[in-house]
């Protein structure tokens, strides 16, 4: 502990002096390429791992009868009525048409990823009707991602029995 002279001594001695203000940082023309050059292969890196979810010989337990959907387990099954009726409006749209199935793989890893690092809570996905492998393909992959809650057929509004609403964990 100080003792009363020496803290005396001490406001004496920086009385009137300016504190440095360190705001300005030099980062090099390198540094900056080599940090963009970071990101973006972090994002490719993501966006990969994303694609990791996605088989092709998955069969879940779909109906495929009706409308599709699904719900994770231990969530609440109030979520589909709420998906089923547009009670959550999508916050980005993903349109699938004319897309071969690998196209349409990495489309869907896509907005996945966006929608994780946007913390985006809800997806329309356009499969369209056409050949119905899409259809078909979109909701196998998408039960196979860990982010994905539930998914329903769109209500009118939203695209109807040719889209998919997706929910997703943030």
């Amino acid at each position: 502990m100080l003792e009363d002279e020496d803290l005396n001594l001490f406001r004496q001695e920086v009385e009137g002096i300016k504190p440095l203000a360190q705001d300005v940082f030099a980062i090099s023309s390198r540094q900056k390429r080599c940090s963009q050059q970071n990101i973006q292969r972090r994002e490719a890196r993501e966006k990969e791992d994303t694609l990791f979810f996605f088989s092709d010989e998955y069969e879940p337990l779909l109906n495929e009868e009706g409308a599709v959907k699904y719900l994770r387990e231990n969530e609440d099954s109030y979520i589909l009525k709420q998906l089923r009726r547009g009670d959550f409006p999508p916050d980005l749209f993903l349109d699938l048409h004319g897309l071969t199935k690998q196209e349409a793989k990495m489309e869907l890893a896509a907005l996945i990823h966006v929608c994780q690092k946007e913390r985006l809570f809800c997806a329309s996905i356009m499969t369209g009707h056409g050949s119905y492998t899409l259809k078909r393909q979109i909701p196998r992959w998408l039960v196979q991602h860990p982010q994905v809650i539930a998914l329903h057929q769109a209500p009118k509004q939203w695209g109807g029995d040719a889209a998919i609403l997706v929910l997703f964990d943030q």
